[in-house]
């Protein structure tokens, strides 16, 4: 026990430097949680959206629904398969959409940028039961109206309720707000589908989405039906797949907080040898006498890596405490799939603390790797005889 307790001791008699470490530490923490939470906000923003009973159909070949085209025969063979569910009045449970690209001014005046519009049918708001209006009502088709999420409203200017908007030389008047629950319809505008192709001049859809009779079986005979007609020639998918695949826009993010993380660590470990150079440097003699009263080298070597260890572990605390105000916070980037806006939230998840922590000790092991050996091999009469 008298080494740990010789070590956790000269941590606090030599407080100004290891200060000074652990700061250095936490900052990497910090910085690299805070980037690797926006990679996992817009995971979760794509992973929490879409119904598990719902199949999206889209153009085989298409990256996503902004590359694809289902033209409108092709959708009405589709809405009257066998297998496909009905509402109450017996109409099939299918909905066509139209995505499309427009731009708007952001809020405060802050420049511009894309946002996503989407074309919806009237069986799109039932499909979609993580929608829901939370001010304002659902457009009116033919009259020019669409509907936002309040997340977006919040960005942009002309997205307000009342608010007015020039797409495609039309103008265009938001009546309502809805929630998407942390999902990725919270970066969309939407308005009737049909209205939609007659303003912007679009014969077919983008994508068709299908909700089966609710029997797997029937389920895989409606998805192998569509895939094998090679009139159709789609490919098919449940909504809640397709939403997880559409995560290429985070995958930038994480290389750049790994390449933020490596080259700031680098320092940090420098930081941390130089620290612990300059404590065995100014505790010389103690080690000698350490050796003298029987503690072996590897004991030596054990003690001052566990020391650094120590003081690298409290700095990956203070920087997960630093990083966690971020949790929540709301932002927006451009998705790499359709080039629009992106609603999400950093999302600093317990994983994610735990790679910090463990992080933060690969920091501090490497940083006292080398001056731990050095310390074990101090001649014991060189290290009685320094001043």
């Amino acid at each position: 026990m008298l080494p740990l307790r010789y070590h956790t001791q000269n941590i606090l008699l030599r407080w100004r430097s290891t200060l000074a470490t652990i700061m250095g530490v936490a900052l990497v923490v910090a910085v690299y949680l805070c980037v690797q939470a926006l990679a996992a906000g817009l995971e979760k923003s794509s992973g929490n959206t879409g119904d598990p009973r719902n199949l999206m159909i889209a153009r085989k070949g298409a990256l996503s629904e902004s590359t694809s085209i289902i033209t409108r025969d092709q959708y009405k063979q589709i809405q009257y398969l066998e297998g496909v569910a009905r509402d109450a009045d017996g109409k099939p449970l299918t909905s066509s959409d139209v995505l499309i690209i427009i731009n708007l001014q952001r809020t405060g005046g802050q420049g511009s940028a894309n946002a996503s519009l989407r074309g919806v049918s009237p069986n799109g708001l039932l499909l979609r039961s993580q929608v829901a209006l939370t001010e304002g009502r659902w457009f009116s088709p033919g009259k020019r109206e669409v509907v936002t999420s309040r997340r977006m409203a919040e960005r942009f200017d002309a997205l307000k309720i009342g608010g007015r908007f020039k797409a495609a030389g039309q103008e265009l008047t938001v009546v309502g707000l809805f929630d998407g629950q942390r999902s990725a319809f919270d970066s969309e505008i939407w308005l009737d589908c049909d209205e939609a192709r007659q303003v912007f001049d679009r014969p077919d859809y983008s994508s068709v989405l299908v909700r089966p009779i609710a029997d797997p079986a029937a389920t895989v005979a409606l998805k192998n039906l569509l895939e094998n007609d090679k009139r159709l020639k789609v490919k098919v998918v449940r909504e809640v797949d397709y939403y997880k695949e559409q995560t290429r826009t985070a995958m930038p993010i994480k290389v750049l907080g790994n390449f933020l993380a490596t080259t700031m660590s680098i320092g940090a470990i420098f930081a941390a040898m130089n620290t612990m150079y300059a404590s065995i440097g100014a505790r010389t003699r103690e080690i000698g006498t350490l050796r003298v009263l029987g503690f072996r080298r590897r004991t030596i070597l054990l003690g001052f890596i566990v020391e650094g260890v120590l003081l690298a572990l409290v700095g990956g605390v203070i920087g997960c405490v630093l990083a966690w105000p971020m949790n929540g916070y709301s932002t927006g980037t451009i998705s790499f799939e359709s080039f629009s806006e992106v609603v999400f939230d950093f999302t600093i998840t317990p994983q994610l603390l735990l790679k910090g922590i463990i992080f933060s000790a690969i920091v501090g092991f490497i940083g006292s790797l080398l001056p731990a050996i050095r310390a074990a091999r101090l001649p014991v009469i060189a290290a009685l005889k320094s001043i």
